[in-house]
């Protein structure tokens, strides 16, 4: 059997990015020996109990590594974090066979397999590329010598490799999670090996036939944050309804105690607007029977690498409107379901109201996109990666 290690942080953000670590776990424990290296271990038990009960994980053959320093406090990470984390996993890596990384780049100290999770992964120049030139960061010169003193001496002297080395290293094995992600990294990186894979969408739909769509509900479930830009979704709807006519509501999931004050700011603006309902964090079948019970959906963060809701409310049956740029929109993959403006969105939705044969196709369309998410499709080509990696290993 193959030594496998396999390292996510288990930030446990309620997210999706649980789903993806998970599944690997389930199906390598299988045939190989495999080693979960974590940043604090007690994130991985919240993790496996939030989003562990569909799949078959045996926790009695798990061992479990944290590769951080005692007493780890992931809202002060320093240098020295980084250089014990990776002094760890290339201690561990010795007697693996296959190295994986399920969150973003890793050093390992030896060619491994790295799945990115988000345009974030810890290379500030590239991140800053991302934001276009008017938002550059980091690009004054000293920031610069900081920089290149940080890549180019201190971390060789210490035996580690800066992102951009290993991402050029053609021994490396990188795989984004999204065409728009890939190609990014291309225009930044210049040709690296990669291999493109869309992350799990492990939900799956509601079939109770006694659930029926509401014709003018629309829905949002995730995380409630300022990145995820709710309150242009509750501007969207409200445009539409005075578009319309119609009495569109707006039926928001989530915790609201992520980010505190924007949870108040929400509120705020529920208290005002009727037809907005905060509905709180729903999992499971509480979940299943809220996306079912809806006909559209809205997204607007625009610099998102895949989008994992979205692709939810595909499966779930849902027209989601989303922004004309980043992973979403390739999700979608329709013009006719993506918008510049708050105002381009309100004239889709309300024309989705009004429309019944517009509205006949985008709901075949995004039938036809769904099964590209469905749970089968993703353990299809879940089946299919891991069969090559695990044999590429000799």
């Amino acid at each position: 059997m193959k030594n496998v290690l396999l390292y996510y942080s288990f930030a446990f953000s309620l997210g999706g990015g649980e789903y993806l670590p998970l599944s690997f776990i389930s199906a390598l424990q299988k045939t190989c020996n495999l080693t979960i290296a974590v940043d604090l271990a007690c994130n991985f038990e919240r993790s496996y109990a939030a989003f562990g009960a569909g799949l078959d994980i045996d926790r009695s053959k798990l061992r479990l590594v944290q590769v951080t320093p005692p007493g780890y406090d992931p809202k002060r990470h320093s240098g020295r974090t980084s250089l014990y984390r990776f002094r760890k996993l290339k201690n561990l890596a010795r007697s693996a066979d296959i190295c994986i990384s399920t969150a973003c780049i890793m050093d390992f100290g030896k060619p491994a397999h790295h799945f990115i999770n988000m345009i974030d992964f810890g290379d500030d120049a590239f991140t800053a590329y991302t934001l276009g030139e008017a938002s550059r960061v980091n690009d004054g010169l000293i920031s610069r010598a900081k920089r290149f003193a940080s890549d180019r001496i201190i971390r060789p002297l210490l035996g580690m490799r800066s992102k951009w080395n290993i991402i050029r290293d053609s021994r490396q094995h990188i795989y984004p999670n999204s065409r728009f992600v890939e190609k990014l990294m291309t225009a930044y990186y210049g040709p690296f090996n990669s291999t493109m894979f869309y992350p799990p969408t492990l939900f799956e739909a509601h079939s109770d036939a006694s659930d029926e769509h509401d014709p003018l509900k629309v829905v949002y479930i995730g995380r409630i944050v300022p990145s995820k830009r709710i309150e242009e979704l509750v501007e969207i709807v409200e445009k539409a309804r005075n578009l319309s006519g119609k009495d569109f509501t707006f039926h928001i999931a989530g915790r609201l105690d992520q980010t505190p004050a924007y949870g108040k700011k929400l509120e705020s603006l529920a208290a005002e607007r009727p037809w907005l309902k905060l509905c709180g964090a729903l999992y499971g079948d509480e979940k299943a029977r809220f996306l079912a019970s809806g006909s559209y959906a809205l997204h607007a963060e625009r610099d998102e690498a895949f989008g994992i809701a979205v692709a939810e409310y595909l499966v779930s049956g849902l027209i989601p409107i989303v922004p004309d740029e980043g992973g979403t929109t390739e999700i979608v993959s329709s013009g006719e379901l993506a918008y510049r403006t708050p105002d381009v969105a309100a004239n889709i939705l309300a024309r989705l109201s009004a429309d019944g044969d517009f509205r006949g196709q985008m709901r075949s369309h995004c039938a036809e996109r769904a099964k590209l998410f469905t749970r089968e499709a993703y353990f299809a080509r879940q089946r299919m990666l891991l069969s090559r990696i695990v044999g590429d290993a000799g």
